[in-house]
């Protein structure tokens, strides 16, 4: 009855894309990057993993699976076919495991066997939208589409191995033969869109021995090249380690073999493949003899490749290194070979000497630029887009390329200045033509650059030029810069909620002025629905998220590339269309109860049940000048890591096979720059905190009373409530709800503080970037945001054991405290339970935080400096943090009233919060 009348949802058209998904979707388009398999979840090729399944340790089995995701596996390859299990019931039971692990099945699962009984009995158990690898025609073509039409009624892509009734394929003829027949099949019979389908030409071992296998890695990547020209949509993949079978044992070898596979692989089209990736070494770093070598192996080139092979196979395997120095053979190349490499592998020792050799060498200083520098930076642009380098890596050798430039300026510009005098006018071929030029700022009120300055550090290594405006950057500036200096491209970023408004106002201001260059929206609190609903509705030029610096030289390729700009905004602007009426439809479907509702339904703690404990001091006090060493030890290094966009977590990441040994560079330079900020005092921490008596009212505030007579009312502190349809059994929590009522006759009290570990940054931040060291920079910033974070939590434990004291008895370890397994929480203001950052300024007159403790509050209440962590002490053993969700407009004009300000201010402030329709 209730659907009566009601017009039923339109289905969204979405672009053609390979959509897959366990808990998270994962959608490969042809901007993505390689996909990882992860392989380690396969009895046929981890000895470990298979060790686990036949005795029977499933729990310890789960955990190679967590690993895997947690290194960045972005889907995790599951095989039971093992002689002495039962596969069927093995591959059940395992993934129903791993169903139950949220970290684990957030990606998608490709479930593997020969037999179709085991892969179906994988199907039946994963969530999401999975892969079945393989099928095939061995057993015909009935067979086939009987097992085809099973695996789509089970939502699956499938993987589908060249191979048919006469046998595997070999010849690059019979590989797309095959390919066309699976595909007309497939599409035409059983159902199937062409991006469903994944395609596997077949990796077959060279260097055997045998003449007819030495074109194998060559007929492989012809034939991938054919069938992507061919079949537009279908995916290709491949088990990369089959091409070194015949050198297995020897690890060396067999590495740099797959390394050149997999590039000539993935220039073919290639889209993903199981593969240890962090086994992968950059084929430019190989030893050229050898790289020479495996090139003649892999592709073929000579009819005694696998004897030469052979040759050195052993040599190359018990090589070790020896001296106790750096290699610097490298040092014995050409000029343009040594810049090139110390782009590549960031280093910055010589690059001055070098590039002052390039420069006599040239004609013209800016020579140097565009040569050896240019066509280093190629180098580690490709690399990275290949994910064969990480972010650390790049960002060093962006450092690398700044100093050359930076020695190269002043001759550059003494010869415009000779051109001129002598030409009478500029000198055209001074300018040198870049890739597109970018203008980019975080947005007025707010302060965080970090994510910033790593895109533009990613954007400069490809040949962008940037004007980096800084931070809280008003609309006007971000605007006029732009059209004085001819804008290719303007990014906006943020950290603050109230960013995302400001980021409107900028599309707004564009729309009036005219503009129509794209608008690039990245940053922690933004999102893709957000940029879809809130931003590019207000701009009529392409607006497009950037996720995070690695997709960033892809985005800004499609816009400035005028053979893709046009495709690619129509495909996004399709997307976000999509997105915006998935968005309303949810508004429309989602159950919401009235404010009034969720007051009925909050948490009701019993507090004749125990007595609250008394702090042992009333109002604010300072701390100034927290020895550093003490914060070291809290330092939770996991967001550490992932500032730098490496995936895993500490210390495993330090191990893993694919990001270990990046992220034990990046680990080992962080520990240097700690040392010298903690022995040479280049921050200072400094907080304040305060305590005093407080009760909770009905409307969800929380009064601040002077003095324990609590007649006097300080203060407020406003809460929201969720305002969810839950089962009876689960209240629509406030924080309120964890300060005992007002009438209640119980004495309680709440805490603020307010830290920062950021005194002094920008001056240690200074004098990197005089040195064009952005990787110290950045390295700094993200140093003092750990330090601030590990004070957070030091001064917390100093609070429950001692200045409110009620948790006297506590014992916990660094781990401990970083999982949060103590009593009470410390919920801040613009985090998922309190997303009004307005509530700071409360916080901080309470505290007289300025004074006290150095930091202040911008107009967006972003905290000055940013490295700095405020909000409240809950003591009590049932309050737990929680996610607000969106609230109704009841809610919102109640919220508005209670804080003096209009509905329209009330929605600005808590906009991420709001259902679509008081937005619109």
């Amino acid at each position: 009855a209730a659907a009566t009348g009601r017009a039923p949802r339109p289905v969204p058209s979405l672009p053609r894309a390979t959509r897959l998904s366990g808990l998270e979707p994962l959608t490969i388009t042809p901007e993505s990057l390689f996909v990882n398999i992860g392989e380690r979840t396969n009895v046929t090729g981890s000895r470990r993993f298979a060790s686990l399944v036949t005795d029977g340790r499933y729990e310890t089995a789960v955990e190679v699976a967590r690993q895997q995701v947690d290194n960045g596996a972005q889907v995790i390859d599951v095989n039971m076919d093992e002689a002495l299990l039962d596969s069927e019931a093995a591959m059940a039971r395992f993934l129903n495991l791993t169903a139950a692990e949220p970290d684990i099945s957030r990606v998608p699962v490709m479930i593997d066997s020969s037999r179709w009984s085991v892969i179906e009995a994988g199907l039946k158990c994963v969530q999401g939208r999975s892969i079945v690898n393989s099928l095939s025609l061995k057993e015909g073509e009935t067979e086939f589409l009987r097992q085809a039409r099973l695996a789509r009624r089970y939502g699956a892509a499938v993987v589908v191995m060249a191979f048919d009734e006469g046998g595997q394929a070999e010849t690059v003829e019979q590989r797309v033969a095959i390919a066309h027949r699976v595909h007309g099949l497939l599409t035409e019979q059983a159902g199937f869109e062409s991006e469903d389908i994944i395609l596997d030409p077949n990796v077959f071992a060279i260097g055997t021995g045998i003449e007819e296998h030495n074109g194998y890695a060559v007929s492989y990547i012809e034939a991938t090249r054919s069938i992507k020209a061919e079949l537009p949509g279908v995916l290709i993949s491949g088990g990369v380690s089959n091409v070194s079978f015949s050198f297995r044992g020897n690890d060396p070898v067999r590495e740099a073999i797959h390394a050149v596979f997999l590039v000539r692989a993935i220039e073919a089209g290639m889209d993903m493949g199981i593969v240890n990736a962090g086994a992968l070494p950059v084929v430019d770093d190989l030893d050229p003899d050898l790289r020479t070598r495996v090139e003649d192996l892999v592709l073929n080139r000579r009819p005694d490749a696998t004897e030469r092979m052979l040759e050195v196979a052993d040599t190359i395997r018990e090589k070790v290194s020896g001296g106790s120095g750096p290699d610097l053979s490298w040092r014995d190349g050409t000029v343009d070979e040594r810049l090139r490499h110390a782009l590549v592998e960031g280093i910055a020792d010589f690059v001055i000497a070098d590039t002052e050799e390039a420069r006599l060498l040239a004609d013209r200083p800016i020579e140097v630029i565009e040569g050896p520098l240019m066509a280093g930076m190629n180098v580690v642009g490709d690399l990275f887009g290949a994910g064969r380098m990480f972010l650390p890596q790049v960002v060093k050798s962006a450092r690398v390329m700044k100093q050359a430039v930076a020695h190269l300026i002043p001759y550059i510009e003494a010869e415009r200045t000779a051109r001129m005098g002598a030409d009478g006018g500029a000198d055209p071929g001074a300018a040198r033509k870049t890739a597109g030029r970018i203008v980019m700022a975080t947005v007025k009120g707010d302060v965080h650059d970090i994510g910033k300055n790593i895109v533009g550090v990613v954007l400069g290594c490809n040949d962008y030029e940037i004007i980096d405006l800084g931070v809280m950057v008003p609309w006007t500036r971000i605007l006029e810069t732009a059209k004085d200096v001819g804008a290719d491209l303007v990014g906006l970023s943020g950290l603050i909620t109230p960013s995302l408004e400001e980021m409107r106002t900028v599309a707004t201001e564009m729309e009036r002025a005219g503009f129509e260059v794209p608008l690039l929206i990245g940053g922690a609190t933004t999102s893709r629905a957000h940029t879809a609903v809130r931003i590019e509705p207000a701009y009529s030029g392409p607006v497009i998220h950037v996720v995070d610096a690695s997709r960033a030289v892809g985005v800004a390729r499609a816009l400035l590339d005028p053979a893709q700009h046009d495709g690619y905004v129509t495909r996004t602007r399709e997307e976000y269309a999509s997105v915006r009426a998935a968005h309303e439809g949810r508004d429309r479907h989602e159950a919401r109860l009235t404010l009034a509702q969720a007051r009925e339904r909050r948490l009701r703690i019993d507090w004749s049940a125990t007595t609250p404990p008394a702090p042992s001091f009333l109002g604010a006090r300072a701390i100034l000048d927290q020895p550093l060493e003490e914060l070291v030890e809290r330092i939770d290094w996991g967001p550490f890591f992932t500032t730098w966009e490496l995936s895993g977590q500490y210390p495993r990441i330090l191990a893993d096979p694919v990001v270990g040994a990046a992220a034990t560079d990046l680990f080992r330079d962080a520990q240097r720059l700690l040392q010298r900020i903690v022995d040479e005092r280049l921050l200072r921490a400094n907080a304040a905190v305060g305590f005093w008596p407080a009760a909770s009212t009905e409307d969800d505030d929380i009064e601040v009373y002077a003095d324990e007579r609590r007649d006097a009312i300080v203060t407020r502190l406003h809460t929201l409530r969720q305002q969810m349809a839950k089962t009876k059994a689960r209240p629509d929590v406030a924080l309120s709800d964890y300060t005992a009522p007002v009438g209640s006759g119980v004495a309680d009290h709440i805490g603020l503080f307010a830290v920062t570990a950021g005194i002094g940054l920008e001056d240690l931040r200074a004098s990197f970037l005089a040195d064009n060291d952005d990787y110290g920079s950045i390295m700094a910033a993200a140093l003092a945001d750990r330090l601030a974070e590990a004070f957070a939590e030091l001064l917390h434990e100093r609070v429950r054991r001692d200045l409110w004291g009620y948790a006297l008895d506590e014992a916990l370890d660094n781990d401990a405290l970083i999982a949060e397994r103590y009593q009470g929480i410390r919920p801040a203001p613009g985090y998922p339970s309190c997303p009004d950052h307005t509530e700071k300024r409360t916080i901080f007159e309470l505290l007289d935080a300025e004074r006290g403790a150095g930091i202040t509050l911008t107009e967006s209440m972003a905290m000055l400096p940013g490295a700095s962590v405020s909000g409240y002490y809950f003591w009590h053993p049932e309050a737990r943090y929680f996610g607000l969700g969106r609230i109704d407009r009841d809610q919102l004009s109640d919220y508005a009233r209670r804080k003096g300000w209009s509905p329209d201010e009330a929605a600005r402030w808590l906009a991420p919060n709001l259902m679509g329709g008081i937005l619109s």
